[in-house]
């Protein structure tokens, strides 16, 4: 038997029909069908803000759920990463390894207050894991999550995920109660009845309910909430986190320290999958009790902490957080310009916080027609998981002033065709 017998090692370009039908056989094929509508497109190769597919096409990626906050190969992330493959990629977990420890004093050098223990992981959902198993270790067994928050499918993260279809067919999970984003009365009334035994979990901006700011205040207010009744007070900044919304942390915003905090997708720097739950002494304290009571093979893998300090590295030496809020504010001006322009009539609203950006649709289906009309127009963009009205825009923080400008042209030339369409 072949060890590759469609030759996908070999140099050839990957022909569409090919890894399409492999998809639909072995891996998933609604995900072939979506490739489908998105223009049939297979993509082989990335460097900074773009991707090129098998055809020769140059993307300009606005997309990619938040993970290239640095751009596709970041130079200082790669060598980071090409470094430790060549010495240590994977250890033995037997002895330390040096470079988790050197990724989680450079992770805690830009923490927020008084967070100063680590536990690395392969992903988002899988600090949330983390941060719901710290909090059951410190008696808080009652979760409490926001309505149209995210944060993540494996089933303690669903739980907290309060949307139904994609809770639905998996009940039942964790018991579990969503109050309203933004709503401190509705919050109170949920932990005073449980005093001392809460651990409530939000994001500082919801991402995937289509960029909702919260109001001015909320996060501080949520945290004297949390300590008025014992709560353990929890902030998913996996999406929000590293930078993009032109602070290192949502949480800075309002000088808010958290309990815990959750950090990924950019974290890896956009060349490694990784994950991290930063905690306070107090609360990590049970884990150290026990060295194996939380462990999974590759947490803290040494490849993936090399990631972790090129992204940090990458992200400081070039002061991507604060060039993400400019870039973010000159952003939103053009792309608010362009829509109010074009796409008014649809019932059209723009928000945004560094470049973490929304388009908000009302009339149904308008924003995925969206979506397809700017890859037609060479940009890729995403739909928000918990909005389907809603077109979410994650540039990286390395644009150049021709990128920028490429975007404004393609994104008013894709606005205009589904004016003059409709």
């Amino acid at each position: 038997m072949r060890s590759d017998p469609m030759g996908w090692a070999g140099t050839a370009i990957p022909n569409y029909a090919n890894v399409s039908a492999t998809y639909r056989k072995h891996l998933s094929s609604g995900r072939a069908r979506l490739a489908d509508l998105l223009g049939e497109q297979v993509e082989v190769e990335s460097s900074g803000p773009w991707v090129t597919t098998g055809e020769g096409r140059r993307f300009l990626n606005f997309g990619g759920y938040g993970v290239l906050f640095t751009g596709a190969r970041h130079p200082v992330v790669v060598e980071e990463v090409e470094r430790q493959l060549r010495k240590n990629p994977t250890s033995t977990r037997v002895f330390l390894e040096p470079v988790a420890a050197r990724a989680a004093e450079m992770l805690i050098a830009v923490a927020p207050g008084d967070l100063e223990r680590v536990h690395f992981c392969g992903s988002g959902a899988e600090a949330v894991e983390t941060a719901i198993k710290l909090a059951r270790l410190n008696g808080r067994t009652r979760l409490i999550s926001m309505q149209n928050g995210y944060h993540g499918k494996t089933m303690g993260a669903l739980s907290l995920t309060a949307r139904p279809v994609f809770q639905d067919p998996f009940r039942p999970l964790l018991p579990s109660a969503h109050v309203p984003f933004g709503d401190l009365e509705a919050l109170t009334e949920v932990l005073s009845r449980h005093p001392g035994e809460c651990c409530v979990v939000l994001e500082p901006v919801q991402a995937e309910a289509g960029v909702n700011i919260p109001p001015a205040g909320y996060l501080r207010q949520v945290g004297e909430i949390c300590r008025q009744f014992g709560a353990l007070f929890v902030l998913d900044e996996v999406q929000s986190g590293m930078g993009r919304l032109g602070y290192w942390w949502g949480a800075e915003r309002e000088a808010v320290v958290p309990d815990i905090l959750l950090a990924g997708k950019s974290l890896g720097g956009g060349v490694m999958p990784v994950a991290a739950t930063i905690a306070s002494n107090a609360v990590f304290a049970p884990l150290d009790r026990d060295p194996v009571l939380h462990t999974s093979t590759f947490s803290a893998a040494p490849i993936a902490m090399a990631g972790v300090c090129g992204a940090l590295r990458a992200i400081t030496e070039d002061d991507l957080v604060s060039r993400a809020a400019d870039l973010g504010a000159a952003l939103l001006q053009e792309i608010q310009r362009i829509a109010y322009t074009h796409l008014d009539s649809f019932g059209c609203e723009v928000r945004g916080l560094g470049l973490l950006i929304a388009v908000d649709i009302a009339e149904p289906g308008v924003a995925g027609e969206l979506l397809v009309e700017m890859i037609k127009y060479d940009v890729v963009a995403n739909l928000s998981l918990n909005s389907d009205t809603v077109l979410r825009l994650t540039p990286p923080a390395v644009l150049t002033p021709e990128d920028i400008q490429f975007f404004v042209e393609r994104f008013e030339s894709a606005a205009f065709a589904i004016a003059r369409n409709r």
